[in-house]
């Protein structure tokens, strides 16, 4: 089972919504991943798989993460899916 922590920079709405839809995807696909929401400061010690936040944020915290899987559309679950995928397959 991978762990994720799903967040952006204050932790609030943005964030929130992309958990669910990241979760729906999980749970339609029964994808051996375990999501957490949290923001920026969950990063201090997280030593999960993979975070999960929007593209930008994805770009810029790339090297303090395992794997960072940026969303541009953080309500397009065909495209959470996608990404969601690649990284289990790199992850294998």
């Amino acid at each position: 089972m991978y762990k994720a922590l799903v967040a952006c920079r204050a932790g609030m709405g943005s964030s929130l919504l992309l958990k669910i839809k990241v979760d729906q995807v999980i749970k339609e696909n029964n994808y051996p991943i375990e999501t957490e929401h949290g923001n920026l400061d969950s990063l201090v010690g997280y030593e999960g798989d993979l975070l999960i936040t929007m593209e930008d944020l994805a770009d810029e915290l790339q090297d303090q993460v395992k794997y960072a899987l940026g969303v541009r559309n953080i309500v397009d679950k065909e495209e959470i899916k996608e990404k969601l995928e690649q990284f289990l397959q790199k992850s294998q």
